[in-house]
């Protein structure tokens, strides 16, 4: 069975803003019916536009902070390309493209310990994230990734 070609960066970004404008369209669709429910001059429709503007708040917050991420993790990238210090994707694979779980937990350990050995060094951190994302543990991957980042721009 022939493994499938990765998607380019270019697919990906192009996803990504597709993605981020058919939320835009959300928000902005959210925000007009909450708008029209306040000038009703009902208590009730008062309160729940009032609650529905809370929706397109948050949403635009979540999505600055999820694109500032994605920025500072290419740029993080970008550096580590240029020094060839990118973490490789090379655990063995079941036939369905699952990462083997033993292979995965074994490389983990390895970057753990460099990162406890370098708390402050960023790029450890990056790599951490990354051995996360691999032993599927996406939650502890971002984690990771947030605090690079902040250990990036000191």
């Amino acid at each position: 069975m022939a493994r499938r070609r990765p998607r380019s960066s270019a697919v990906a970004i192009g996803a990504a803003v597709a993605l981020t404008a058919l939320l835009a369209l959300y928000v902005v669709l959210v925000a007009a019916r909450a708008t029209a429910l306040v000038r009703t001059g009902e208590p009730v429709a008062i309160a729940l536009g009032v609650a529905l503007w809370v929706l397109p708040v948050v949403a635009i917050w979540f999505l600055a902070r999820e694109w500032a991420l994605a920025i500072d993790v290419q740029r993080m990238a970008d550096t580590l390309a240029e020094a060839d210090e990118l973490p490789v994707d090379d655990l063995p694979r079941s036939p369905g493209g699952r990462v083997d779980r033993g292979a995965a937990r074994a490389a983990f350990d390895d970057v753990r310990e460099r990162c406890e050995a370098e708390p402050d060094d960023w790029r450890s951190w990056y790599h951490l994230a990354f051995a996360y994302d691999a032993a599927g543990d996406r939650r502890r991957a971002r984690e990771s990734l947030r605090h690079a980042r902040t250990l990036y721009r000191r």
